[in-house]
């Protein structure tokens, strides 16, 4: 069993930053893909950032330039750097990452960014 711990969601001005950070712990081996990503009510889940162990990363287009995945295989941590927030960025950002094919939540970290 793998546990993700989020932390560094809260509010913000359109056009800061924030920072989250997420920790897995529990029995790791080998962590395929971690990422991150968001929900708003009424909505599906969306990719926002996702990276592999080998350090391939992708961004979903409505991030890209401006969010920064980083992960450090060492910690198994994973940490999104979001700049330039747009209100459209509220919502629930969740953890996620895979091994031996079975997949991995957090509980979620609530990012707000107010007009």
């Amino acid at each position: 069993q793998v546990r993700l711990v989020e932390s560094g969601g809260g509010l913000v001005q359109a056009g800061g930053s924030l920072r989250l950070s997420c920790a897995a712990s529990g029995s790791i081996f080998s962590l395929n893909f971690m990422g991150w990503y968001r929900q708003v009510p009424g909505k599906q889940r969306e990719l926002v950032a996702a990276v592999s162990s080998s350090g391939t990363t992708n961004y979903a287009d409505s991030v890209k330039g401006r969010f920064t995945i980083a992960r450090d295989n060492a910690k198994n941590t994973v940490d999104l750097q979001m700049n330039s927030l747009k209100p459209e960025d509220t919502a629930v950002y969740y953890c996620n990452t895979v091994q031996m094919g079975r997949i991995y939540w957090g509980t979620g970290t609530l990012v707000t960014v107010s007009s």
